[in-house]
C-alpha cells in the first residue's frame, strides 16, 4: 500500500520548486493533493497533471487560507496533511538581492514576514482543528538554514524563518497529544526560481555554491523527500524537529 492512500495534503507555494516536487511526490504516494499557490493557473496545470485540485491563495491573507482548509474538508472531508512551504526571497524591490536591516524597506518586512511567517502561522491556524477532527495529522514547515545560521544581508528572511522555526517547537508541543506533529526542515540553497537571480553571474554562482560543503546546490525534489518522509507514519515519532537539509552547512 501506498504511504499516503486514502489521504488527503494541501501544500502551499505547490505550483513551482519545492512545493510542486512535493506534490508530485504525495501524488505518486496515492494522496489526494491540494495545490495552493498565487499562480494560480499554474497551481491548475500541476493539479490537473497529477489528478488532485488546485487554488489560488496568497497565504498572506487569512481569508484566503480558510477558503484553503475549507476546500479540503468540503471536497475530501478530512485534513491529514498540511506542507506550510510558501515562502518568498529577499526583497521584491531589490529584485531578490540580500539587504542589511539598514537597507531593507519597511515594506519589504512586512511583506516577507507576512508571507513566510504569519502565512505559516494562518495555515497551522486553520488546518489543526480539521486534522484533530479526523484523529490527527501531520505538519511540516519548510523554513530555512537562515534560519539557523547567520548570513550576512539575509536580515529579514532569517528572522521570518527563524520565527518558523520558534513556532514550529510550539505547536509541536501543544499539539502531539491531539495527534498533530509538527516539524520543520531546513534547506540551505536549493536549484529553484528564487535562488536563480543569486547565481546570474559566476561570482554569484560561487558563493551560493560555496555555502555548502557538498559542493553544489539541492534540487527540489532531494528537499520535497525529506517533506514528504516527515509527513508519513514512518516518521509516527517524529516530533517538533528541525531538520536541516543543507549538504553539511550546519556542520561547519
Amino acid at each position: 500500500m501506498k504511504r499516503f492512500e486514502g489521504k488527503v495534503v494541501i501544500v502551499t507555494g505547490g505550483a513551482s520548486g519545492q512545493g510542486e516536487a512535493a506534490c508530485r511526490l504525495f501524488a505518486a504516494e496515492g494522496a489526494s493533493v491540494v495545490v495552493a499557490d498565487w499562480n494560480g493557473e499554474g497551481a491548475a496545470r500541476l493539479a490537473d497533471e497529477i489528478g488532485g485540485v488546485a487554488l489560488r491563495v496568497d497565504v498572506s491573507q487569512e481569508v484566503d487560507v480558510i477558503a484553503m482548509i475549507r476546500l479540503a474538508e468540503t471536497r475530501f472531508g478530512r485534513l491529514d496533511v498540511l506542507f506550510n512551504n510558501a515562502g518568498v526571497g529577499h526583497s521584491e524591490s531589490a529584485r531578490f538581492k540580500m539587504a542589511s536591516i539598514v537597507e531593507t524597506p519597511g515594506e519589504d518586512w512586512d511583506n516577507i514576514l507576512a508571507i513566510n511567517l504569519k502565512g505559516c502561522a494562518m495555515g497551522c491556524k486553520h488546518a489543526i482543528p480539521l486534522m484533530v477532527r479526523g484523529g490527527g495529522g501531520a505538519i511540516v514547515n519548510n523554513a530555512s538554514i537562515m534560519g539557523i545560521a547567520g548570513v550576512p544581508g539575509a536580515d529579514a528572511y532569517s528572522a521570518a524563518k527563524g520565527g518558523m522555526i520558534s513556532l514550529t517547537r510550539v505547536l509541536a508541543v501543544e499539539w502531539i497529544e491531539k495527534g498533530v506533529r509538527v516539524n520543520c526542515i531546513c534547506p540551505g540553497p536549493v536549484a529553484t526560481g528564487m535562488t536563480a537571480p543569486m547565481m546570474e553571474t559566476e561570482e554569484g554562482r560561487r558563493e551560493v555554491i560555496g555555502l555548502s560543503p557538498a559542493g553544489r546546490v539541492a534540487t527540489s525534489e532531494e528537499v520535497a523527500k525529506v517533506a514528504v518522509f516527515l509527513a508519513s507514519d514512518d516518521a509516527s515519532f517524529v516530533n517538533g524537529v528541525i531538520l536541516p537539509v543543507d549538504g553539511g552547512w550546519a556542520a561547519r
